[in-house]
């Protein structure tokens, strides 16, 4: 009896220890989406690029990122996730070194773009290994609010980090931290995690592979585009409509494929498929809120980058104890759809309160409340979703699902940032108009900051609207169980997902 407990222990701890070593293989991904945001300023500089081309050093990232995740989660699932998961680890090391060695503006968005296609291969790899590692649904609950706080929090913590990074070393080890990051990582996947291939072999999908990365593509370009351009330009529209048309190509394919890339089963369950459109959502709102308060902070209450990331922090607090909360202690006991659909509308009413900024608000009275309010609103919906995007899922199908939470997460980032961006411009282009008389009378910076803030209050009043909508879509379409499910079983940890296939994967596997 002492040795069956002795392995058992051991077990327990070697999959703690995993999932560290997972939390930090995602942080140092979700950290590259906005660790370059402060630095950009200091490289342009550095490189002598223009800041038309700047925005190329943060898309190049999301579009190999976004098109190619797909792609990443089946390659997971057919060459197996330790794999994967190390060469992810080791790709995106070295071209991050690449990257801090640029020489000029080529190098320096080739890297970032290789960046994006190692983590499209990683964060599948990660997601799934955290998925068939943590089965048992209380420590499956307790594994995922740590990785849900980190996938909604490391964003913010990214901007602290960058603007430490650029102010007292270079913006070259915004890139070179990266192999610190991964270093430690390979080493623990390495030496913790064991190869078992799954026991059914899935076969790659070459047509579905193309469809769906050159539609994503398209789609995330075009938003990308429209938030630096306009949306009447071609270059716009064009790309919108040929991402559009390619996956609903991909979408007719996978129906009739006969090992299609993302089976039909895993999106059309009603909590996964609530839970991708969730994370979309949310995640519309949470860059969204990065976007703006950044620019608000620097440019109107005239903060330095590391005051800035200073600022920020309070939403990383506030996501990872709701994140912990909800799926710990809530989850098991009510299901995803009262703490998704509580969390959006959370997050709605810190983006009302956002809507009153004014060019003089002072942090602690005016941004301090909403910052911490919308940490807890997105903890609420990030962790619960990314559970429930992934559970039910038979093993070979781990990878896709979990790539398919990233899609929907990165999906919702461009749309969020170009559309409201877009809106943002159109309300301070519109003050200007209306109100160009009073520059004589309070002066051309006076009227600036005005229009500014009439620009950031428009564009989270819409922020708010479009998290309230997602509210009405996830009490909608989520599944609530009724009162006879016993917490703590499969289907009151994902309320009530009906599984396709039986989880039969080990307690620790890669």
């Amino acid at each position: 009896m002492s040795d069956v407990n002795t392995i058992s222990s051991d077990g327990d701890q070697r999959r703690w220890l995993i999932l560290g070593v997972i939390g930090l293989a995602q942080l140092m991904v979700v950290l590259d989406a906005t660790i370059m945001n402060i630095a950009l300023p200091s490289a342009q500089r550095a490189l002598h690029f223009s800041t038309v081309d700047r925005q190329w050093v943060v898309t190049a990232y999301t579009l190999a990122f976004g098109s190619l995740l797909l792609l990443g989660g089946r390659l997971a699932d057919l060459l197996g996730r330790k794999v994967t998961f190390l060469v992810g680890l080791l790709g995106f090391a070295g071209v991050s070194a690449i990257g801090g060695a640029s020489v000029n503006f080529a190098m320096l968005v080739t890297a970032r773009a290789c960046q994006g296609a190692f983590a499209a291969l990683l964060v599948p790899s990660a997601l799934s290994l955290l998925t068939t590692t943590f089965t048992e649904p209380k420590d499956r609950g307790k594994a995922f609010g740590v990785y849900g706080a980190i996938a909604a929090a490391g964003g913010a913590v990214g901007l602290l980090l960058g603007g430490v990074l650029t102010e007292y070393l270079s913006w070259r080890w915004t890139l070179y931290v990266n192999l610190i990051f991964a270093g430690v990582a390979f080493v623990g996947g390495l030496l913790l995690l064991e190869r078992r291939p799954s026991p059914v072999k899935p076969k790659l999908d070459i047509p579905g592979a193309v469809l769906v990365s050159s539609g994503v593509f398209c789609l995330v370009y075009g938003f990308s585009n429209a938030a630096t351009h306009n949306w009447h330009t071609p270059s716009t529209w064009g790309f919108l409509v040929a991402g559009a048309v390619l996956l609903a190509g991909f979408a007719f394919w996978m129906g009739r494929s006969a090992h299609p890339l993302l089976p039909p089963r895993v999106v059309l369950d009603r909590n996964r498929g609530g839970a991708y459109a969730s994370m979309l959502i949310s995640a519309a709102g949470l860059f969204a809120t990065f976007l703006f308060l950044t620019y608000y902070l620097q440019q109107t209450l005239g903060y330095t980058p590391v005051v800035t990331g200073l600022a920020f922090l309070p939403i990383a607090g506030g996501i990872a104890v709701a994140a912990n909360l909800s799926t710990i202690v809530l989850m098991p006991r009510f299901g995803p759809k009262p703490l998704v659909t509580v969390g959006m509308l959370v997050g709605a009413g810190a983006m009302v309160w956002f809507a009153q900024l004014g060019p003089h608000t002072a942090y602690a009275t005016g941004v301090l409340g909403p910052v911490i309010l919308t940490g807890i609103g997105l903890g609420m919906i990030f962790a619960p979703s990314i559970n429930t995007g992934t559970f039910g899922v038979a093993p070979q199908d781990a990878g896709v699902a979990s790539a398919t939470v990233t899609v929907g997460q990165q999906l919702g980032a461009s749309i969020g940032t170009s559309l409201l961006n877009t809106i943002f411009a159109s309300a301070v282009a519109s003050y200007f108009a209306a109100n160009a008389a009073s520059a004589r009378l309070i002066g051309l910076p006076a009227l600036t900051g005005l229009a500014l803030a009439h620009g950031y209050d428009t564009a989270f009043s819409w922020t708010a609207g479009i998290l309230a909508g997602g509210a009405v879509l996830a009490g909608t379409i989520l599944f609530r169980p009724g009162p006879l499910v016993k917490p703590g079983t499969p289907d009151g940890q994902a309320a009530g997902v009906r599984e396709e296939a039986a989880e039969t994967g080990p307690a620790i596997s890669a």
